[in-house]
């Protein structure tokens, strides 16, 4: 069954949350500690496989921009699904954007990854 509802930080998973945590700050290697050997991440359309690839990406995705990030909202799927909606402002173009970062979890650790546009 289906739950949408809004969850404070704090109720997410811990590898959720950990990992956000290490994203936010641009810390790849504490960020990458989190995944499966086997994750697959998937931003914008692009697909990385295994922590290794994973790891580059997370080290060097918009590397280029200064930005903020906010967790605007969070709602489980399921016991192994996990929705984090967060704001971005920055220097990059549109200078906004919100995207959800679609948890799949395996084993206390994330098997996929999918950051996609916020679907209102």
């Amino acid at each position: 069954m289906t739950q949408h509802t809004d969850l404070p930080s704090d109720l997410l998973p811990t590898t959720v949350r950990e990992f956000l945590a290490a994203h936010v700050v641009r810390d790849a290697d504490t960020a990458s500690s989190f995944l499966a050997d086997d994750a697959v991440v998937v931003d914008q359309g692009e697909t990385v496989r295994g922590r290794e690839e994973a790891h580059a990406f997370l080290r060097d995705a918009g590397s280029e921009f200064e930005y903020t990030t906010e967790q605007i909202g969070a709602h489980r799927v399921d016991d192994a699904h996990w929705v984090v909606t967060v704001r971005l402002e920055g220097t990059f173009p549109g200078g906004v954007a919100e995207l959800d970062y679609r948890f799949a979890l395996r084993d206390d650790l994330v098997a996929e990854l999918v950051i996609a546009n916020h679907s209102a």
